[in-house]
């Protein structure tokens, strides 16, 4: 793992508190991450077993996605905002494997996703790869800063993936979606993925509370109905609002308490 007294930003880590990019990390069975994240990580799983497969789910969708829309919508443009750590099947790497000259800009505050994705997510030869230090929170920064990797005057794929459950106020969720989504063109897509305690999550109320009390940032679960409010305006593709393990996915996908959907900009 990098060592975090040497990145420009060591001053922002804590390394005494659990941190979701490091403990989703830790869940996908990755090493980048401390004692304290896979302390909180144990807990939380054994309080709600199935939060392992829940991450796997949601990396297994953005991989359906970005492949749908590079590939059969023909979207060159990606917008991945709360990234987390660099895994396997990175959204530049999917989209520019059926699509080389794909253009991503990853956002994320966290300064050791931000190193680690810098020294280990290089684009192709004919696309681009870039990365912002910027706040889901300020979703206005993230649109002056992505100019001109991006051109906003043709469709973009902006990806939210599990990430506004950590704006635990609904009406400012909805306003990150909204400011995004109205500075993309006609024919743009919302990805997006969001815990619930429907679903079969009803046994995940215990372990967000403990989370909430011994790591960062806080989280909260929504409602079909709130996620629902997120792609106001859109026209969902199929199959609609899903869990997001059975989003296109094969026969049989167990499903997992965290909705999925994507949505196209008329």
């Amino acid at each position: 793992m990098t060592d975090p007294r040497t990145t420009p930003s060591a001053d922002r880590i804590r390394a005494d508190i659990a941190h979701n990019a490091r403990v989703w990390n830790y869940w996908l069975g990755g090493k980048d991450n401390y004692p304290v994240d896979r302390a909180v990580g144990d807990q939380v799983t054994g309080m709600y077993p199935s939060i392992g497969e829940v991450a796997r789910a949601d990396r297994a969708f953005l991989g359906r996605a970005v492949r749908y829309l590079a590939g059969d919508v023909g979207i060159g443009q990606f917008l991945d905002i709360g990234t987390g750590l660099p895994t396997a099947d990175n959204t530049h790497e999917v989209a520019q494997h059926t699509a080389p000259d794909s253009r991503v800009v990853y956002v994320d505050n966290d300064p050791i996703v931000l190193a680690h994705a810098r020294a280990l997510l290089t684009s192709s030869p004919e696309g681009a790869t870039e990365y912002i230090d910027a706040d889901a929170h300020h979703p206005e920064k993230i649109l002056r800063a992505v100019e001109p990797t991006l051109d906003l005057g043709k469709p973009v794929a902006v990806m939210l993936l599990g990430i506004l459950n950590f704006v635990l106020d609904t009406g400012e969720a909805r306003h990150i979606v909204r400011t995004l989504m109205d500075a993309m063109p006609s024919g743009s897509h919302l990805v997006l993925t969001h815990p619930t305690l429907e679903l079969g999550g009803e046994g995940n109320e215990a372990a967000m509370r403990f989370w909430n009390e011994n790591a960062t940032p806080p989280i909260t679960a929504r409602s079909r109905a709130d996620f629902t409010s997120f792609l106001t305006g859109l026209d969902l593709v199929e199959p609609g609002i899903v869990s997001c393990a059975r989003w296109r996915a094969e026969p049989g996908a167990v499903e997992v308490a965290q909705f999925g959907a994507v949505a196209r900009k008329p």
